[in-house]
């Protein structure tokens, strides 16, 4: 087993098992007082939409996307920030926050080159939004 995947006894981060279920109440919740699912990617087109409102109003105002779904900063939008945060936050506590360019466990297995782990996870990342917001989420 690769030192990736050991935990050592003084390891201050969280289970995965209760971030899992602290997440899974949250979505219930979500849902059960506002009727609302969590999502992200949608946040990413509105912030796209809310930058190129910047510089274009006019333009933004007649897209069909966005007559539908206003361009702005909702719950969702400050969900996302939330994220990053607590995120941020819980590295910071748990003493594992660091600057990588390049994961330890992306350079065992493959190589430590910056600009290659920078175009797959960009290309990994544009399917996976494409795949989300195909399925409307």
């Amino acid at each position: 087993m690769s030192n990736i995947m050991k935990q050592e006894k003084d390891d201050k981060s969280w289970s995965p098992y209760l971030a899992g279920t602290l997440t899974g109440l949250l979505l219930i919740l979500s849902v059960w007082f506002t009727g609302k699912y969590v999502g992200a990617s949608t946040t990413f087109v509105r912030t796209a939409g809310l930058i190129e409102k910047a510089f274009n109003a006019e333009r933004v105002a007649r897209m069909e996307y966005f007559i539908r779904e206003a361009p702005m900063i909702d719950w969702q939008w400050m969900f996302v920030l939330g994220i990053f945060l607590g995120s941020l936050i819980a590295a910071a506590t748990s003493g594992t926050f660091r600057w990588q360019a390049v994961p330890s466990m992306w350079e065992e297995r493959f190589d430590s080159k910056k600009s290659r782990r920078a175009i797959i996870a960009f290309v990994g990342g544009v399917i996976a939004m494409f795949g989300a917001r195909l399925a409307d989420g």
